[in-house]
């Protein structure tokens, strides 16, 4: 290895290492901070997605806001590609069955399915990106909103009966197979999980910083194009977080909370990490391979919905497919 590639090198698999555990942290925190404050199993599933793509989101919004909109775009397109694989493909060969009710396996992939359909639309620039923050906007918070609500409270919503019976039966579908939020020992304050949720955020922000910009300084050594140091090196190493947490709920037979990771991760990272700087410091000429990345996520997002629909989740042979899946998209990108 040349020496002066080996600082860079390790500075990137620091900041790795920093993001990994600081996200680990940062997760757990808001999970006590849930249970403190009586927050739905479902919007603690919403904020802690949130905690777990922040070097996604953050490495994107750097990215861009220092002009490389290629490998923005592709840092957050390629993780969604990425966690499909690693969340539910994985997560399946390793418990050897994600099971999953129908009507949650439909309430997510409408969620997904419609942020998949403007991620494409906004990388094509066949949609603006104001027009595309906002329908996710739409989205995501109607979809919050539904299984936040509670049974009680939604059945009074000025919605037809049938839509309000389904959204009642998926949600309390989804929440029979999340276990109980960690919780503080005795006597640990608030503000203790509270600051250490903040520190370890900062944290975050700042390896992912690092991150990406030791992943560009590594990629332009290696002659990568962008797309490539985006969509696949970048892309990997900041989904980490959310890989290890969907196999360990797989393994203990949660697919409702694997699934709901996986969909919230990527309308998460769609919402905040590309349409969120797309508006504020604008896209740029994306190039038919950023297109290419968004069709893979969302092709790949609607047929792994439509087996898990079909069959009531995802087996072992299926998580294989999802896998060798990625391989193809990996191979394609490199070619």
């Amino acid at each position: 290895m040349p020496t002066a590639l080996a600082p860079v090198l390790a500075e990137f698999l620091g900041g790795a290492a920093a993001s990994l555990v600081a996200s680990h942290l940062l997760t757990s925190r808001l999970e006590r901070l849930g249970g403190r404050f009586s927050l739905s199993e479902a919007l603690l599933g919403l904020v802690t997605a949130l905690a777990a793509d922040s070097p996604e989101i953050t490495s994107s919004v750097s990215a861009m806001q220092s002009g490389r909109h290629t490998i923005g775009i592709s840092v957050v397109l390629g993780s969604n590609v990425f966690n499909i694989a690693a969340l539910l493909g994985l997560g399946a060969i390793v418990a050897g069955r994600v099971h999953l009710h129908r009507d949650v396996v439909a309430l997510e992939g409408i969620v997904a399915a419609a942020v998949a359909a403007v991620a494409v639309a906004v990388a094509a620039e066949a949609l603006p990106a104001t027009v595309g923050l906002g329908l996710c906007l739409l989205v995501v918070a109607g979809y919050a909103l539904a299984i936040g609500l509670g049974s009680r409270r939604l059945r009074r919503a000025p919605l037809p009966r049938k839509v309000v019976a389904f959204l009642d039966e998926a949600a309390c579908d989804e929440c029979l197979e999340i276990g109980p939020p960690e919780t503080a020992p005795a006597g640990t304050p608030a503000w203790q999980d509270g600051g250490l949720a903040a520190l370890a955020l900062v944290v975050v922000v700042v390896a992912s910083v690092l991150m990406e910009r030791t992943g560009v300084s590594l990629g332009a050594r290696a002659h990568l194009p962008a797309v490539v140091t985006g969509g696949l090196v970048l892309a990997a190493v900041t989904s980490l977080p959310n890989a290890v947490a969907a196999v360990y709920l797989a393994r203990r037979g949660r697919g409702a909370a694997v699934l709901s990771e996986a969909m919230n991760s990527n309308a998460l990272n769609v919402t905040a990490g590309l349409l969120v700087p797309g508006v504020l410091v604008g896209l740029g000429a994306l190039g038919e391979q950023a297109v290419t990345v968004a069709a893979w996520y969302a092709g790949l997002t609607v047929a792994v919905l439509s087996v898990a629909f079909l069959f009531r989740g995802i087996n072992r042979a299926v998580g294989v497919g999802i896998v060798a899946a990625y391989a193809v998209f990996v191979a394609l990108l490199l070619a």
